[in-house]
């Protein structure tokens, strides 16, 4: 089977960092990535997307080449970068980022339109995936008159109603209140279908939404697996503190 996502990727951002890992997932697989600040989420968000140009390596979607930056001696030949509209991946992080002047159904439906539908097509993807996520009959409301919440549902409907190739999911949960976020995780859980890179750092979302968890330290990876693999057997100090998280301290006691 042709792996969705094969990236091995190499970026260097100052003198004291760079980011030099392989990710690789297969068709619809949903991957977690966890780390301590500074460990480079952001950079390989943004490599992903085409917001930063690789210093080498390669990443393919669906085996389509999207970034190649091949190393000959001392000379990096960046031949190939796709624009970040061209690579058919969408990014949802903190902020919904809605278009104001726009509906909740016209900012589901803009993606849609944009790839050639007609305006009562996409209207009518637009309503249905409002439904999915729990917004049915919204549609007429402009961003201001949502909570944040809301937004965020309408972000999620919005990302996943033009079928990307790759979703980055990067921490947009964590502006949102516990209950919110709680069900913003269950809503990804249950809606997700598209392959994705879900940049969190709290394990009960990788636990929630992902399939396996790897771990990115000082820009390499650290350890992967299974998420319940790498929360029960952690390898690294950064590891032991994500399982720590998850851990209820307690005593199992006979029943009266």
């Amino acid at each position: 089977m042709t792996a969705a996502l094969s990236a091995r990727m190499r970026v260097v951002r100052s003198s004291a960092f760079e980011l030099d890992l392989d990710l690789e997932l297969a068709p619809g697989e949903r991957v977690a990535v966890m780390g301590p600040s500074g460990a480079g989420k952001s950079t390989l968000v943004a490599a992903l997307a085409g917001f930063v140009r690789l210093d080498a390596g390669r990443i393919q979607l669906d085996g389509e080449v999207v970034a190649d930056a091949s190393v000959r001696g001392t000379t990096v030949r960046r031949g190939i970068h796709v624009a970040p509209m061209d690579r058919g991946v969408v990014l949802l992080g903190q902020d919904a980022r809605l278009f104001p002047h726009l509906s909740a159904r016209e900012n589901v439906a803009f993606g849609p339109r944009a790839r050639g539908h007609s305006r009562t097509d996409a209207r009518r993807a637009a309503d249905e995936w409002l439904d999915r996520v729990g917004l049915a009959g919204f549609g007429d409301r402009m961003p201001a008159q949502l909570s944040g919440g809301q937004q965020q549902r309408v972000a999620v409907a919005r990302a996943l109603a033009v079928e990307p190739r790759l979703v980055l999911l990067d921490e947009p949960l964590t502006s949102l209140d516990i209950q919110t976020a709680a069900e913003i995780r269950m809503l990804l859980a249950d809606q997700l279908r598209s392959t994705a890179v879900v940049i969190t750092h709290d394990p009960v979302d990788a636990l929630a939404i992902a399939d396996r968890l790897v771990v990115i330290e000082r820009g390499m990876v650290a350890q992967h697996g299974s998420v319940r693999e790498v929360l029960l057997h952690p390898a690294t100090p950064f590891a032991q503190a994500l399982s720590d998280h998850v851990r209820i301290a307690g005593r199992i006691g006979d029943a009266d």
